[in-house]
């Protein structure tokens, strides 16, 4: 993994609008590779944007809110499927120029089990346009269960790149004991850490992930304002600026001791660059702590993981 330059993409999409968010999505892409990075991450549900709305308004969570209904349909008609044309451009991106990339995007399925349900999900796309991981958030959190399903256990590994072996989790996977060590079993050199955008619980959870797993982290967030709420809901009273931030990013990257590399990034848009030092950085911090290796007891403890796909 060495010449690792890792380019963290902390902007807002186009909020409910996939085409619009798609076409800013490569060109930041564009953007990024001229810069030269060569592995590229977006945040949790960047494509078409993070549904902070159902944390603050009022109107969430009554039953039958035509205005509710209205906003979850236009997210769904928004939605990408895994093998639709919207993934096959970033593919396509991915290829033309030899890079990396990781991406939060709100998941469908138009056919078959699963049809009209909505899933959290992420992939990387290796350098020659394969998606080498495809991952649905296990379990949505707290309103997120208004919008989302269940995932599963099939993204639960790394991926061997030139960049190293990669991996990820979903927002508040990283509170999940067994997803953890799921993934540190994997032996992970650099993780994704997919969020809205990141607040000092989540610095906590992303810094402890990378002391854990004795791993890279890099922890994405992004930006929404007032502005980007559904026209169809009702706003909190206070919510009076439309330029006002909702999802401020808060993006970083944590070293495996799980000090940052990259402090903390909130309030701004931009794309943020960071050259990852070589393996032998990981593997010194290594000596002391390997939770999947020689500081753990496989003849005590035993996890087992169901990694089929379902609902498919």
């Amino acid at each position: 993994m060495e010449n690792t330059k890792i380019a963290l993409v902390q902007e807002q999409p186009v909020h409910l609008d996939l085409k619009g968010s798609l076409n800013k999505a490569l060109k930041l892409i564009d953007e990024a590779a001229a810069e030269g990075a060569t592995v590229i991450a977006f945040a949790e549900l960047w494509l078409p944007g993070y549904p902070a709305w159902i944390d603050y308004c009022p109107n969430i969570g009554t039953w039958d809110d035509e205005g509710v209904k209205t906003a979850w349909a236009n997210l769904y008609e928004n939605s990408l499927e895994i093998e639709g044309p919207e993934m096959k451009a970033l593919q396509d991106k991915a290829a033309a120029l030899q890079v990396i990339l990781a991406m939060g995007f709100h998941e469908v399925i138009n056919s078959g089990k699963g049809n009209s349900t909505i899933y959290n999900s992420f992939v990387i796309i290796n350098k020659d346009g394969a998606i080498l991981n495809h991952h649905r958030k296990l379990m949505p959190t707290y309103n997120e269960k208004l919008v989302h399903g269940l995932g599963d256990g099939h993204g639960l590994k790394s991926v061997d790149t030139d960049a190293g072996k990669l991996g990820g989790l979903i927002c508040w996977e990283h509170w999940m004991p067994l997803s953890r060590q799921a993934l540190h079993d994997e032996g992970e050199d650099i993780h994704f850490a997919f969020w809205p955008a990141i607040k000092e619980r989540h610095l906590l959870a992303s810094r402890h992930y990378a002391f854990e797993g004795r791993c890279y982290v890099i922890a994405i967030g992004q930006i929404m304002q007032v502005k980007d709420v559904p026209k169809s809901l009702t706003l909190p009273s206070d919510w009076t600026d439309p330029e006002m931030m909702v999802l401020d990013g808060g993006s970083c990257i944590i070293g495996p001791d799980g000090n940052y590399l990259l402090e903390p990034q909130s309030g701004e848009r931009d794309i943020y660059y960071f050259d990852l030092p070589s393996r032998t950085t990981l593997l010194k911090e290594r000596m002391n702590l390997a939770t999947s290796g020689h500081y753990q007891r496989y003849d005590i403890f035993e996890l087992k993981i169901n990694k089929n796909r379902l609902k498919t």
